[in-house]
């Protein structure tokens, strides 16, 4: 600030147009940083819905020792509420070969999944054929 040598001893400051400039200014800055922040946190709610699918439920029916047709239904309990399963298992082929077809759902639309694997039974692959 530089003395104003028409009056001695008084001080220039800021006129009220600068004032309102910074302030807009300022104003848009907050207003961007607070929509950043904003969709920050929108995303971070997304990344936190859990989606279930039909893997574990296929891992488990090809670790077991024997497969037969059958349909069977169910839900994951607490570990993924709302949601429930089906899986239907049929012989497909005079080879010994199964198709299981796995179908999970949950509340919402759009939140079915399903899956198709082909197996063979465990005993059947080790002793080389059906006995």
């Amino acid at each position: 600030m530089r003395c104003d040598l028409r009056h001695p001893g008084r001080r220039r400051g800021f006129t009220l147009i600068e004032v309102a400039v910074a302030g807009a200014i300022l104003a848009l800055a907050l207003f961007g940083f607070i929509t950043v922040c904003s969709t920050g946190l929108r995303s971070a709610k997304l990344l936190n819905r859990v989606e279930v699918d039909a893997s574990s439920l296929a891992a488990e029916l090809s670790l077991s020792n024997r497969l037969e047709e059958l349909e069977e239904s169910g839900d994951f309990g607490n570990l993924y509420p709302g949601y429930r399963w089906t899986r239907s298992v049929r012989e497909v082929g005079t080879n010994g070969l199964y198709q299981a077809d796995i179908v999970v759902a949950g509340a919402g639309p759009g939140s079915e999944r399903r899956l198709s694997i082909l197996l063979f039974p465990r005993e059947y692959v080790r002793g080389g054929g059906r006995r």
